[in-house]
C-alpha cells in the first residue's frame, strides 16, 4: 500500500471510529502489531462470544489477524503508527482501552483529555523493573497481571513512591497456555540427533551480536542440527550479525534460518533452546516443558534504578530452574552441557509443572479470568461506579 493510501485509510478510520454511537465504544482494544493478536484473541473471543460484548479492535499494524475476523462484534480499524495514532489516543471517547502497549502517557501516546479506564494486560512473564523503564506501567488504571511477581512489583513500587495504587487483577498469561496445547514431542535425541534453537534477544549485548558466529560454529561441529531464529530488531537494527553468519553457514545441512514471526514448528521440534534474557526461553521452559540453556551475557534493562525494589526479576531468578547459566568464557563447553540437559526429559517436566503452578495466574483459563474483568469494568464505568 502506497503511503497516500494508507494515510487516507487511516484518515478515514479515524472519522469511522468516532461517527460510532458511545454503546459501540464500550470496550477498545489497542494492538501496536499483528503478534499481539495471539495474546488477546481468547480473550476477545470470550468477550463477543460468551459475554456478549461488541469490542473496537484498533491496530497500528494493517497484517494484524484482528483486523479482518469475520465477527460482527469485533469492529476493526487500522490508525497507523503516525499522528492519526497521536490523535486516536489523545481525544478517545471510551469506557474502558485493553492494551500491551507499554509507556502509556510517558513518550508519545498520551493518555485521553477524555475519561477513559485503561487497562494493561502483559506479553510476557518478565518482571516489570528491570527490562522495562520504572514508570512503564505508572500510567494505567488496572494491570492483569501473568503471574504473582507482576503484583508483588507493581505494589512495591507503588509504596515507594507513593503512587496511586492501581486495581490488578490474576489474569494468566495466554501465550503460554498456547504452547501447553499445542506442543508435540521431537524425535527422542540420541546424543547426536539433537535439534537446537538459538533465540536470542535483541542488541549490542545480545549472544548474536556478541558470540553468534563462534556459536553457530561449535554448534553445528558438534553435530546438532541448530536452527537459529533472531529477534525481528536484529534484523532491523544491525541486520550484518544475521547476515555473516547466513554467509558462513548457509549452506550447511544443518542450518535452518528462521526470520518469520508467526512460525512454531523450530519452538515445538527442537529439544533445547539458547538464549540470554530474552522472555521467550521463559515461554520455552514453562510451556514446552524444555530446557533452555542461558549464556549470561549483561542483563537487558532500561531502568538503572530496578535493585530499590529490593526484588530478583522473574527473569533472572527462573533461569537455573529451567535450564543452565553458562558463562560466556565457557561456549566451547556448549555442546557437553546441552548433552547433559537431555538426559532425564521427565524429571525435568516434573520440576518444570511445580513451578509453573506457583508462577502463573489462572492456568488454562486465564482468557475467562481477563474478560470477566475488563468487562466487569468497563461496566462499572459506563454505570459511572
Amino acid at each position: 500500500m502506497s503511503e497516500f493510501r494508507r494515510f487516507f485509510r487511516c484518515w478515514r478510520a479515524l472519522r469511522a471510529f468516532k461517527r460510532l454511537p458511545d454503546a459501540c465504544r464500550h470496550i477498545v482494544i489497542y494492538s501496536e502489531s499483528s503478534q499481539d493478536w495471539h495474546h488477546h484473541e481468547k480473550l476477545i473471543r470470550h468477550l463477543t462470544d460468551v459475554l456478549g460484548k461488541v469490542v473496537c479492535y484498533v491496530s497500528s499494524d494493517e497484517t494484524d489477524p484482528g483486523l479482518t475476523q469475520d465477527s460482527a462484534s469485533i469492529l476493526p480499524f487500522y490508525i497507523g503508527t503516525g499522528l492519526f495514532r497521536i490523535i486516536f489516543f489523545q481525544t478517545l471517547q471510551a469506557d474502558v482501552m485493553l492494551t500491551q502497549l507499554l509507556d502509556l502517557d510517558n513518550l508519545d501516546l498520551k493518555r485521553s483529555v477524555h475519561p477513559v479506564h485503561y487497562i494493561h494486560m502483559f506479553h510476557s512473564m518478565v518482571s516489570t523493573h528491570m527490562a522495562d523503564r520504572a514508570d512503564s506501567y505508572d500510567h494505567y488504571d488496572t494491570i492483569l497481571c501473568a503471574g504473582p511477581h507482576h503484583e508483588k512489583e507493581i505494589r512495591k513500587r507503588e509504596s515507594l513512591h507513593n503512587l496511586q495504587p492501581k486495581q490488578l487483577v490474576e489474569h494468566g498469561y495466554a501465550r503460554l497456555e498456547q504452547l501447553i496445547d499445542e506442543r508435540r514431542e521431537p524425535p527422542e535425541p540420541d546424543g547426536q540427533n539433537i535439534h537446537v534453537l538459538l533465540a536470542p534477544s535483541w542488541g549490542d549485548q545480545s549472544i548474536l551480536n556478541l558470540y553468534g558466529e563462534n556459536l553457530t560454529g561449535i554448534l553445528l561441529d558438534a553435530g546438532f542440527q541448530l536452527t537459529l531464529r533472531p529477534h525481528f530488531q536484529t534484523r532491523w537494527n544491525t541486520p550484518d550479525v544475521i547476515d555473516r553468519i547466513v554467509a558462513r553457514f548457509g549452506d550447511h545441512a544443518q542450518f535452518t534460518l528462521v526470520e518469520q514471526m508467526g512460525e512454531s514448528d523450530s519452538l515445538y521440534d527442537s529439544h533445547v533452546m539458547i538464549t540470554d534474557w530474552s522472555g521467550a526461553g521463559i515461554d520455552y521452559g514453562l510451556g514446552l516443558e524444555k530446557p533452555v540453556l542461558y549464556i549470561d551475557v549483561p542483563p537487558k534493562s532500561r531502568n538503572a534504578t530496578y535493585r530499590e525494589l529490593g526484588i530478583e526479576p522473574f527473569e533472572s531468578r527462573i533461569r537455573e530452574s529451567i535450564g543452565v547459566v553458562l558463562a560466556p568464557e565457557k561456549i566451547a563447553t556448549a555442546p557437553a552441557v546441552i548433552r547433559e540437559l537431555l538426559v532425564d526429559p521427565q524429571q525435568f517436566r516434573e520440576q518444570v509443572r511445580s513451578l509453573r503452578q506457583e508462577s502463573v495466574c489462572n492456568l488454562g483459563c486465564s482468557a475467562t479470568a481477563g474478560a470477566i474483568a475488563v468487562a466487569r469494568i468497563a461496566n462499572e464505568v459506563a454505570d459511572g461506579a
